[in-house]
């Protein structure tokens, strides 16, 4: 168990920092404002998804081992 909640921190991270980084660049463009904006949005980015990581990853890795040979 911690193994995966280590993963699901981690990899929650990662990801959220990277889509949120790439689209307040695309919408607000590098203002003055931008790194706040994108502290806020990776914040809350971070939040939503790291349990939702810790649900859904077995249920995935489940679907994956029945239709993926190993």
């Amino acid at each position: 168990m911690k193994k995966k909640i280590a993963f699901a921190l981690l990899i929650g991270i990662v990801s959220t920092c990277i889509v949120s980084f790439t689209l307040i660049s695309i919408n607000i463009g590098f203002t003055q404002h931008f790194l706040k904006v994108w502290f806020k949005s990776w914040v809350v980015g971070y939040l939503v998804v790291t349990p939702v990581i810790l649900l859904i990853s077995a249920p995935i890795q489940r679907l994956i081992d029945k239709y993926v040979e190993h």
